[in-house]
């Protein structure tokens, strides 16, 4: 008989996806591991393989299709002996079917220097606009009214109805200058005619949000308003570490390794010295871990995301390096696997070659601690009452306080710094 395929939930906090690309066409024959489709997943886009044998009867979800719920049947694979019949029937059954519930969402570290714009909850049912205004055309999901985080926000400060407004963005999304047209309460009118509020005259473009935004906007969201955060920050003094980072990549080695890397290999150590820091906050209780995962922020075309070092508490400088590099590289192209850029026990964040000095980063949940890197730069110094000058490194610790006390952040910064003003401790 037919057998249907189904959206597939590639990573835990996968709840709907858009078929980027089909490889197979219909009529095509399939064996099992055969790429069959590309999938862009909150993450990254990958490929999805076949796992039975037939051909590629009928392909239900089009190319392009976005927020495909996972498990809705999206083709229909025939097997050998199937009927005209058979592959009708199944794709009757597959268009009948009902949509599938949304699974929970499983929290997921995705790093980011600043905070994301707050999500409104879910709107209420659109009330009927007067017959003078502009049947509403936004886009509706389970009731909710599908508008961009500023649009959300400008309307509840004006006091505007959401569920009244014609949206002009993508697929009918309200966007920004959708509101600013409206008049307290929805419709339409220009609430910011004569306001004093000043807004650019034109939006140069309004770009579609990929699942990856998407999936970055709601848990930095989720963190920002449920993750009690406090901050301490300390200045390292580097100029010994870059005294060695200089002579590693003078030598005859051919190895070239970063402030970063040390960064990585100065926060793994500290976490054993200090297992209190190494902890995610969970429903039940505190988790501690005996090693330290490190996530790596990395910036790409769609966002950011955390590929893990493992264990980088055992692992050198050179090492370090060499999988900083190559993770970072296949985060740009999205080629992570979800095991490689999912969990972590600790994340760093490092702004330093953008030249900023000093910020605060968003916590990972469930991970507890997140490290943000400034730039590394000459400042002018006292010291036993002489005054120089040396190179300080601000870090400053996000901690989620309900897992990290005030005193054990303390602790771990001191540790840190300790490791990265004696640079040769970090490669013993």
């Amino acid at each position: 008989m037919a057998i249907t395929i189904n959206m597939p939930a590639l990573s835990p906090t996968m709840t709907e996806g858009k078929i980027a690309k089909w490889i197979k066409k219909e009529g095509d024959s399939i064996r099992p591991g055969d790429v069959i489709a590309e999938i862009e997943t909150d993450k990254a886009a990958m490929e999805v393989e076949a796992s039975d044998e037939g051909t590629l009867a009928k392909i239900i979800v089009a190319e392009g299709t976005e927020h495909v719920a996972v498990r809705t049947v999206i083709a229909v694979l025939a097997e050998e002996g199937d009927d005209a019949k058979a592959i009708e029937t199944a794709v009757k059954n597959a268009a009948s079917a009902p949509a599938p519930a949304a699974a929970p969402v499983a929290p997921t570290p995705v790093a980011a220097p600043v905070a994301a714009a707050p999500v409104a909850p879910a709107t209420p049912a659109p009330v009927a606009a007067p017959k003078s205004a502009p049947a509403p055309k936004q886009v509706a999901s389970g009731g909710r009214v599908i508008a961009s985080p500023l649009a959300r926000r400008i309307a509840r400060e004006a006091g505007i109805d959401l569920a009244r407004i014609s949206g002009t963005g993508p697929h009918g999304r309200i966007i920004r200058v959708d509101v600013e047209n409206a008049p307290a309460g929805g419709g339409s009118g220009g609430i910011f005619a004569g306001s004093g509020q000043a807004f650019p005259a034109a939006i140069a473009r309004t770009e579609p949000l990929s699942q990856m935004r998407k999936i970055i906007a709601e848990r930095l969201t989720l963190s920002k308003q449920t993750v009690p955060h406090f901050y301490a920050s300390i200045d390292c003094d580097i100029d010994a570490l870059l005294a060695l980072r200089k002579e590693i990549n003078d030598s005859d080695e051919g190895i070239r390794v970063s402030v970063n890397d040390f960064v990585v290999r100065a926060v793994a150590l500290a976490l054993i010295k200090v297992p209190a820091a190494n902890a995610s906050w969970v429903d039940d209780g505190i988790n501690y871990y005996s090693a330290a995962d490190i996530s790596v922020a990395v910036s790409t075309d769609g966002g950011l995301i955390t590929p893990i070092v493992k264990s980088a508490n055992k692992k050198g400088i050179a090492a370090i390096s060499g999988e900083v590099k190559d993770l970072a590289g296949r985060a740009r192209d999205g080629k992570l696997l979800p095991e490689e850029f999912m969990g972590g026990t600790f994340t760093i964040s490092n702004m330093g070659m953008y030249g900023i000095r000093d910020f605060c980063a968003i916590i990972n949940p469930p991970q507890a601690c997140i490290l943000a890197v400034g730039a590394g730069e000459e400042r002018v110094v006292a010291n036993d009452g002489e005054i120089g000058t040396a190179t300080l490194m601000t870090c400053t610790l996000s901690c989620d306080h309900r897992a990290v006390d005030g005193a054990v952040g303390a602790e771990f910064l001191g540790a840190f710094k300790e490791f990265i003003e004696h640079p040769i401790r970090l490669i013993l």
